[in-house]
């Protein structure tokens, strides 16, 4: 099975937007690139979601494929951002698939992926890489998952776990 990377900006639709609809057709990609990578997608594969163009952006989380390449419905919209008025219903140009969650991951900023020696070769460090959908190496996709496992967690009030603060008595 393949692995992806999908950028989205958090302010327009984030992780948690991505749980709290619980599946969401992965919409607007008008890169021919992309839209050809989202063509080679598989029902069942998975992706790390990103977050772009945030302060810092990086890894949010987990999610599926959960139905493959089809028509992206805004491309015919003239309401919607999206809209391509050459595109038409009978030749679209424009694919989305579907995606679901799997599960959030702790935060890794950008900054630390590029330390991350398994991702040397990655697309999504090379120079000048704006897509928003790339193939990962599975080696790539698992360093990713397990750096991101073995952060620690800071509880939400921005406490000391009890555990880090028997460790410093």
């Amino acid at each position: 099975m393949a692995r992806w990377l999908l950028k989205s900006e958090p302010d327009v639709f984030s992780y948690d937007d991505l749980v709290r609809a619980g599946r969401e057709g992965w919409d607007g990609m008008r890169s021919y690139p992309a839209r050809n990578f989202m063509r080679e997608m598989r029902r069942g594969e998975q992706a790390i979601f990103y977050h772009s163009n945030a302060k810092p952006p990086g890894v949010a989380g987990i999610c599926k494929i959960v139905k493959t390449a089809e028509p992206d419905p805004t491309q015919f919209d003239p309401t919607s951002k999206y809209y391509d008025p050459l595109s038409k219903p009978e030749d679209p140009r424009w694919d989305w698939v579907t995606v679901a969650p799997v599960r959030s991951l702790p935060f890794v900023a950008l900054d630390e992926l590029r330390a991350l020696p398994e991702l040397a070769e990655c697309r999504l460090l090379a120079k000048g890489n704006r897509l928003s959908v790339l193939p990962l190496r599975e080696p790539e996709f698992d360093a990713i998952v397990a750096f991101a496992k073995r952060r620690r967690r800071v509880p939400p009030s921005g406490e000391v776990a009890s555990a880090d603060r028997t460790e410093r008595a």
